[in-house]
């Protein structure tokens, strides 16, 4: 089963890891496969049967054996990421504005009501919609210029390094 896993924090802030050691790193843990995208901590793998779950504690305790970082990892299989595509709440913004969209990976389902609260707090230009255990963000100004603070622990990815995942995913 084809998956991805996404590093969160990498290569920003002083968090550098190259991506061939962490291609290595995979490959030393049985992954022999796998492939990274750009330099933002994409790894694409084929993995057994193991939940996500145990595959996201593996990876971030071997990051930190090797790496001396403390960082999430974020797992999903082909068929979530097409559903990602699939049930994205903001189409127009991924045809227009691809750059600007992020889908922002989570552990978990946010609750409802933080996600209401979120979108009743933003003074900005930024939409926010959650489907599952992912955030969809438009940013029309830039992340960067963003005053907008989201208060989950994820991973964010532009919707054009989705698509180009989804393309090493099949």
């Amino acid at each position: 089963m084809n998956r991805v896993a996404l590093l969160r924090a990498v290569n920003v802030g002083g968090r550098k890891v190259v991506m061939a050691d962490l291609r290595t790193l995979f490959v030393k843990l049985g992954f022999g496969d796998a492939k990274t995208l750009l330099n933002s901590g994409n790894v694409v793998f084929k993995a057994d049967r193991r939940s996500d779950a145990s595959l996201e504690k593996l990876f971030e305790t071997e990051t930190e054996k090797k790496f001396k970082i403390k960082a999430e990892f974020f797992v999903r299989t082909t068929q979530e990421m097409k559903a990602i595509v699939a049930a994205n709440p903001l189409p127009k913004e991924a045809t227009n504005d691809p750059g600007h969209l992020l889908v922002v990976f989570l552990k978990d389902v946010p609750n409802g009501k933080d996600v209401a609260a979120v979108q009743a707090a933003n003074k900005g230009t930024e939409s926010i919609r959650a489907v599952g255990k992912n955030v969809y963000v438009y940013y029309p100004d830039g992340v960067g210029d963003s005053k907008l603070r989201l208060p989950w622990v994820g991973s964010g990815r532009n919707w054009n390094t989705v698509l180009k995942l989804i393309a090493l995913l099949s």
